[in-house]
């Protein structure tokens, strides 16, 4: 089964899905990582640790190392760069139209054939306009190539582990307990160097208290099934029976 996991910049693949794609792989799954920017308009570490001409590339290597601490097999990105953090700490979208970027990933979609893509959820998490695009361009470009089966991250569930970063129009469908690939998925946050000062400062911010790296990682990872709704259409290609073992118990809000 090849499974691809398109996301905004590098990192999000980690922090969102990271555990749940190392189990995939784990699986026997085919695991790719499309990127639509190479993080050039990022943060560059507490203190730096690349030049802002260089951040690009070295955010590229980050991605990389990242994905072999999961056990993913490519790594490929879209022709676009990340806007650099405006003032107020603005972010932006990496392209002024879904329109430039839904043919760049129908291409890749046609030459890779995935039988699940995995992306950003419709509230962009946090609202990020990059993940927006992202995702709003994935769902189409997904459908209008066949894609069998789309999956969206950080769904909404009453235990989602940080509730600012949940999708709230995206009731989860399934939660991954992420716990035997959590070592996996410390390893690959860790590739992202540049950016660890970033994951604590805002884990912190949200605990009111220092939050160490290890601690910022969450052992769920909740999705939503964009479509099919109903999994039998997509003929084999659902990822959940691969994930079975590790699903975890889904309590809603009115649950909690």
């Amino acid at each position: 089964m090849k499974i691809l996991c398109v996301s905004a910049h590098p990192d999000d693949e980690s922090v969102f899905a990271g555990g749940t794609l190392a189990l995939l792989a784990g699986r026997g799954a085919q695991v790719g990582i499309l990127c639509c920017t190479r993080g050039e308009g990022g943060e560059a570490g507490e203190p730096p640790l690349a030049a802002r001409a260089e951040l690009g590339e070295v955010r590229t290597e980050e991605l990389r190392c990242a994905a072999r601490a999961l056990g993913c097999g490519t790594v490929d990105f879209l022709p676009f760069r990340d806007p650099d953090v405006g003032p107020g700490n603005a972010l932006y979208a990496f392209a002024p139209s879904i329109g430039e970027v839904i043919p760049q990933m129908m291409d890749y979609f046609a030459a890779a054939k995935p039988d699940a893509v995995i992306t950003h959820g419709s509230s962009g998490e946090y609202g990020h306009p990059g993940h927006l695009l992202a995702h709003q361009a994935c769902v189409e470009a997904a459908r209008r190539s066949g894609v069998p089966a789309l999956y969206s991250f950080s769904a909404d569930h009453a235990d989602h582990p940080r509730k600012t970063s949940a999708n709230r129009d995206d009731p989860a469908d399934f939660v991954v307990d992420i716990s035997p690939a959590f070592e996996q998925k410390l390893a690959a946050m860790a590739c992202h160097r540049t950016q660890m000062a970033l994951f604590v400062r805002k884990a912190s911010a949200d605990a009111g208290r220092p939050i160490p790296l290890r601690d910022v990682i969450r052992r769920l990872e909740s999705f939503h099934r964009v479509f099919p709704r109903d999994p039998k259409p997509s003929h084999g290609r659902d990822i959940v029976p691969l994930l079975k073992e590790f699903l975890a118990p889904i309590r809603r809000g009115e649950e909690a």
